[in-house]
């Protein structure tokens, strides 16, 4: 893997839900608008990071990478 994991699982989950409601709250709210054509792209990349549990943003503020629970 290229990258270590810096999201909780809760918030990966968090970040789905959140980045595909402003996703569509985006073209809902201001259709073919670069405003909503922002927000959108915006909520997209929000969901994004959710996916792949990992934040280049966290990871520049030096937030650590999660840890595996290891199972024995």
């Amino acid at each position: 893997m290229i990258y270590r994991k810096n999201l909780y699982s809760w918030e990966q989950v968090l970040r789905v839900i959140v980045g595909l409601a402003a996703a569509a709250g985006g073209i809902w709210m201001w259709p073919g608008s670069v405003v909503g054509y922002a927000v959108a792209a915006c909520g997209v990349m929000f969901a994004v990071t959710g996916i792949f549990g990992f934040c280049p943003a966290c990871a520049m503020i030096g937030r650590r990478p999660v840890e595996q629970a290891s199972r024995d």
